[in-house]
């Protein structure tokens, strides 16, 4: 069976995008650095995952720039998402739930 790949961007990025469905396996990590990854849960397909460590605080590196800042501590394997990344591009983007989308900064006027 050929392993599950996902796509870095550039050298200097700590993610790769999922070009599959992983969970819990090891992907091969094309483009960038060339590397392997093992994730660490159910990531679906188009899905970022880490390559690296990134410490809470620290910048998500993806197209070699930061596209957001880590709101914890992100392992190896770990699915980056809003449940544990802020956007540097929608500041509301940390609000929404992380398997919805749907905000929950606001109140829905007909629930």
């Amino acid at each position: 069976m050929r392993m599950k790949s996902a796509f870095q961007v550039s050298p200097d990025d700590n993610v790769a995008t999922l070009l599959a469905d992983a969970d819990g396996e090891l992907v091969a990590i094309v483009g960038g650095k060339g590397s392997t990854v093992s994730v660490t849960g159910n990531v679906k397909m188009g899905h970022k995952v880490a390559t690296a460590p990134i410490a809470a605080g620290d910048f998500v590196i993806k197209y070699g720039m930061a596209i957001g800042q880590a709101t914890r501590a992100i392992v190896p394997g770990d699915w980056v998402h809003l449940h544990n990344c802020a956007s540097n591009c929608d500041e509301r983007s940390s609000t929404l739930d992380g398997e919805t989308g749907a905000p929950t900064d606001t109140i829905a006027a007909y629930d």
